[in-house]
């Protein structure tokens, strides 16, 4: 009997075989390309902190920060609080209250010779100092080297001439740009003071920069309450870093959301990144020079390596000079102070008897304008030494032309001098390359007196809550804001005026100078007119980086 065979089995389709090895293969990729895209996009903001920070000339100062529609109080504790005060009473008229000088003294700097001039009337701190252009905007180049103390010119270029674009103006030599700077409808300096425990943002002592007149804590100030408040706008919150909002959508089926949260705390880093290969220069008092301190230590802070910063001379800083220079090796930008007390030129005359006498020429430009025109970002400030004696008497002083008035009004002097900064300015400054800023005036205390009349604010320990204080507005700033207003070039106002009326226990008081334990302080003459650092004018240099961000920004991006 034969054997029956069984066929064999039939073979798979070849088809469905390819078909299990093609789907592992096809979901396998399709998992790789979703983590490339999701890695890439997560990676890259939808706009960028770090490109060009000047993309938008800067507008002038809101209109609702005047006296009449401000709202400032002093809150604690929230991050979104409530004013305690809101009263919109108009500013005063006058500006009796503002710090007297006599006898040709500053009342900022009380020990320093007057404008640094030497016999001939020309400041000898510049008298071997060669002019320089600014840094180049190549952020590849290497940090230019130092000839002779003095930062090296590239290429004699001109500051006007720079690829770096500050913003367009349309044929009318209007500023487009201001549009998406009003829709973000929030006035910086209107505000309110918050207790703020993470602050300050540097600790006292850890700067090297703070000259003694400033180094309260280190003075012997024993209270430390002053430290910990921050500027807080009113309708926004000062940025600490920020980045964009986006969505990513990897899939019809999958959209991923993702934000980072801005820190609590100022970011020097960032700030540092806006500056990059850039110079920064404060023009001004020593008033300025308090600012100018304050930078340098908050931008320290974003370095990791602290000697990679340094003053290009090698000098320490000190009332008797008049010029400094700082170099961030890292970001080939340099931070820089130019001592000018009136913006216009100081001179001296000869009298009858031989003696000579300084005058004020309030139509020709300081000496020193030669530096401004390099930097890429300025910040003036004149005010203070407009109350000196001779200043606010204006006998045989003010000089225009060939012409000494025997008495001239400081207040028309003041405005005329302002004329004469602004025109050098529209003539000088390309708007589309160069930023300028202009402080205001920014707050004196002192009770029973002036800083030579026994005037004080010892004791001092909590800023102002309510009084007429708070809503002083000197006559000078409503000049500056003329002035401003009239100008061809946009100026920014760092109207500081009314968020210093608050801190009256800001200033170092009778801690101007180290105070030996166990001896007496003297409490007969008194700085109540310049700030304790850290203090207020941090808060000037937070209000300058958040300009930079919020003019980069617009309106065009939601922001967290």
């Amino acid at each position: 009997m034969a054997t029956a065979t069984l066929p064999p089995p039939p073979s798979p389709p070849r088809n469905k075989n390819l078909l299990h090895c093609i789907t592992p293969i096809f979901f396998f990729s399709f998992l790789l390309f979703t983590i490339f895209i999701f890695s890439k996009r997560a990676l890259e903001p939808s706009f960028s902190l770090y490109t060009d920070l000047f993309s938008q000339p800067p507008p002038l100062s809101s209109p609702s920060s005047s006296p009449a529609n401000s709202h400032m109080s002093l809150a604690s504790a929230p991050p979104t609080p409530k004013p305690i005060s809101q009263n919109k009473s108009s500013a005063p008229k006058n500006i009796n209250g503002e710090l007297s000088v006599e006898n040709g003294k500053d009342p900022d700097d009380k020990n320093q010779s007057f404008g640094g001039m030497d016999g001939n009337g020309s400041d000898s701190s510049l008298a071997s100092a060669p002019t320089h252009t600014p840094i180049s905007q190549n952020n590849n180049s290497s940090a230019p080297k130092s000839i002779n103390g003095e930062l090296s010119v590239e290429n004699g270029e001109d500051p006007a001439d720079k690829n770096q674009s500050f913003g367009e103006l349309d044929g009318d030599g209007s500023d487009s740009s201001l549009e998406g700077e009003k829709a973000l409808e929030c006035d910086l300096y209107m505000g309110t003071w918050v207790k703020d425990e993470g602050y300050p943002i540097y600790k006292q002592g850890s700067c090297p920069y703070v000259d003694e007149g400033y180094d309260c804590q280190n003075n012997g100030r024993g209270d430390s309450n002053y430290l910990n408040w921050r500027w807080k706008p009113e309708s926004c919150d000062l940025p600490r870093g920020l980045r964009a909002v986006r969505v990513l959508r990897v899939y019809p089926a999958f959209e991923y959301t993702f934000d980072a949260p801005s820190p609590l705390l100022f970011n020097a880093a960032d700030f540092l990144m806006r500056l990059r290969g850039k110079r920064l220069m404060l023009v001004g008092d020593s008033m300025n020079r308090n600012q100018f301190e304050s930078i340098l230590c908050l931008l320290r802070e974003g370095l990791p390596n602290k000697s990679r910063m340094y003053e290009v001379h090698g000098h320490k800083i000190s009332k008797g000079r008049g010029y400094f220079v700082f170099k961030f090796e890292d970001y080939n930008c340099t931070v820089e102070f130019v001592r000018s007390h009136f913006l216009v030129k100081e001179g001296v005359r000869i009298n009858g008897q031989g003696n000579t006498n300084p005058t004020l020429s309030i139509d020709q430009i300081d000496k020193t304008a030669k530096r401004w025109k390099c930097a890429d970002i300025l910040v003036f400030n004149t005010g203070h030494w407009w109350t000196h004696g001779k200043t606010a008497r204006g006998k045989n002083y003010y000089k225009e032309g060939d012409y000494i008035y025997p008495k001239f009004d400081s207040v028309e002097a003041y405005r005329r001098a302002l004329k004469t900064w602004a025109n050098w300015i529209d003539k000088n400054v390309n708007p589309k390359k160069q930023l300028v800023f202009y402080r205001g005036y920014s707050s004196a205390h002192f009770r029973g007196g002036d800083w030579d009349s026994g005037g004080s604010c010892n004791g001092e320990t909590e800023p102002v809550l309510s009084g007429a204080i708070l809503n002083n507005y000197p006559l000078k700033m409503k000049i500056v804001e003329e002035v401003v207003k009239e100008m061809k070039v946009p100026v920014r106002l760092l109207n500081v005026t009314r968020l210093t009326n608050f801190r009256k226990d800001g200033h170092p008081s009778v801690y101007g100078k180290k105070v030996i334990a166990g001896q007496k302080v003297s409490t007969r003459r008194q700085d109540c007119s310049h700030w304790c650092l850290p203090g207020v004018p941090d808060a000037w240099n937070e209000l300058i980086y958040a300009t930079l961000v919020f003019q980069q920004i617009g309106s065009k991006t939601k922001i967290q």
